[in-house]
């Protein structure tokens, strides 16, 4: 297909909005956010820490077994320690920022798909559950791009 040759016009617009995004300050600050926080050893190994034991509470009581008042006493206490990192937190929200840039490039263009059109801000608040028809997205806010 003609559409996903290298050097289609549709191709060549989405390494010109990779582009864009690669040179906005506000990227360039979640991306050194990010990378403090991956050259941050004691940061990195206790978000490690505080995302198992999270996963091992959840799957715990996933398998319908009750947690202790000490198992989750224990999880909230390293928890919030991880959280009054500022190396951890600002990755922590930096991470969140770009999963809604991601998003909402994505219901961008999957509604370009879907629709055969560039969508509106009413064909997002519909899809928003926000009319009569709306499907079911979850992501809001999608029209105003990635915040920071």
């Amino acid at each position: 297909m003609q559409i996903l040759e290298d050097d289609s016009a549709v191709m060549n617009k989405t390494r010109e909005l990779c582009a864009a995004i690669v040179a906005d300050s506000d990227y360039k600050g979640l991306l050194a956010k990010v990378e403090t926080f991956l050259s941050n050893d004691e940061a990195r190994l206790s978000y490690q820490s505080v995302h198992e034991r999270g996963q091992e509470l959840n799957q715990k009581q996933s398998a319908g077994l009750e947690l202790s008042e000490t198992e989750i006493g224990e999880f909230e206490t390293a928890r919030e320690s991880l959280l009054a990192n500022p190396i951890a937190s600002e990755f922590m929200a930096a991470q969140q920022t770009l999963e809604s840039l991601n998003r909402a490039v994505s219901k961008h263009v999957g509604m370009t798909l879907e629709l055969g059109r560039v969508p509106t801000a009413e064909d997002f608040a519909q899809a928003d559950g926000g009319g009569c028809c709306g499907g079911g997205g979850a992501e809001g806010g999608a029209e105003g791009g990635g915040g920071g």
